[in-house]
């Protein structure tokens, strides 16, 4: 299942199934994919996030973390979006575009499965970091 939804960075697919979001996309199928939920808690399942980040993820928006296992997480809090996502654990969540194009969101409506968000906008991407024990480096 492919839900289009507006997501706190911008309009994106969301799937538990990650190659279904990278065949929709046309890009390769070994190409990760943002994790993103609205649970502390579930981070933890997820990834171990280093003592030293942990009061910066804490109070951090629209940033997604590469975590030591490689794993980019984002947590989306205080968003609309959180609402949908509290019903998940986890959802895998990519922009709603062609690999490498422009937001089109017609083409983005008639590839999805579900739509949540009836207006839909492209905004700027999220932040990303990759965190080791004591170092962060700036990706995006």
């Amino acid at each position: 299942m492919i839900y289009l939804a507006q997501t706190d960075t911008t309009a994106g697919f969301l799937s538990k199934n990650l190659e279904k979001l990278n065949a929709l996309k046309n890009r390769d199928q070994k190409q990760f994919c943002i994790i993103t939920t609205a649970k502390f808690d579930e981070l933890k399942k997820l990834a171990r996030v280093p003592k030293y980040f942990k009061n910066l993820i804490r109070k951090s928006k629209k940033t997604t973390f590469i975590y030591p296992n490689l794993k980019a997480i984002r947590i989306i809090k205080d968003h609309p979006h959180e609402e949908f996502l509290k019903e998940w654990d986890w959802l895998f969540s990519t922009s709603a575009n062609k690999h490498g194009e422009k937001f089109d969101e017609i083409w983005a409506r008639s590839v999805a499965d579900k739509i949540i968000d009836q207006k839909l906008f492209e905004d700027s991407a999220s932040k990303i970091f990759k965190l080791s024990k004591k170092r962060k480096r700036k990706i995006r």
